[in-house]
This record gives C-alpha cells, sequence and structure tokens, in this order.
C-alpha cells in the first residue's frame, strides 16, 4: 500500500507544470526626441595621396549624406546616401576617374597617380 501511494505521488510530482521564472526585468529603453543636424569634414594628405571627404544632415526623420575616396588604383569612389526608418540605408555608388593609371614607387606605400597634381 505504501508503495501505491509513493507512486501516485512521484506522478502528481512529474504531471506538475515547471514554473516560469523570469531572469531579469527587460531593459528600459530611452525615449527620446530626434534632433536635426549636418556636419562635414574633409582630409588631404598630399605626400601620402590620402583624400576623404563626408558630409551628411538629417531632419529627424531622414538622413541623406555622401562620401568620397581617392582609392590606391588612383578612381574616386563617391557614395550618397538616404537613410530612414520606412527604406532602411539606401546608397548610390559611383567611380570616376576610369582613364587614370597608377605607377609602382618601390619602398612607397600604395601607388602614385599620374597626372595628378
Amino acid at each position: 500500500m505504501k508503495l501505491v501511494i509513493l507512486y501516485a505521488l512521484l506522478a502528481a510530482v512529474a504531471a506538475s507544470p515547471i514554473p516560469q521564472t523570469n531572469y531579469a526585468p527587460t531593459p528600459k529603453t530611452d525615449e527620446y526626441t530626434r534632433q536635426p543636424y549636418s556636419f562635414s569634414w574633409s582630409v588631404f594628405d598630399k605626400p601620402s595621396f590620402q583624400e576623404y571627404s563626408h558630409s551628411e544632415s538629417s531632419d529627424g526623420k531622414v538622413t541623406t549624406g555622401s562620401y568620397r575616396v581617392y582609392l590606391p588604383d588612383g578612381r574616386i569612389q563617391t557614395v550618397t546616401y538616404t537613410a530612414d526608418a520606412k527604406n532602411g540605408y539606401r546608397a548610390d555608388v559611383k567611380y570616376e576617374n576610369f582613364s587614370k593609371t597608377g605607377t609602382w614607387i618601390p619602398g612607397a606605400i600604395g601607388f602614385q597617380v599620374v597626372g595628378r597634381s
């Protein structure tokens, strides 16, 4: 009889649902008002042929901008982009100066672009 009661208790314990536990509270997200902004910067280092520029502006909802990079092969990469909550990040990439050729300079880093002053 004791064995039957023991089996009945074990069956009841095994059939009971496991309680759900919350491991951590949900983190609070900060709410903020989106503010308009704009910035731009550029770098030109003639000895190392480094030239970069970037500009961006936002009205609080849509961000637009562009950046330019001189690539090692002499081309200029220009990226114009727009980003918003509905469409995400959309970029238009263009390349310029396809006809320029680079020459290797022993001991130098990268290429020297022919025809660039």
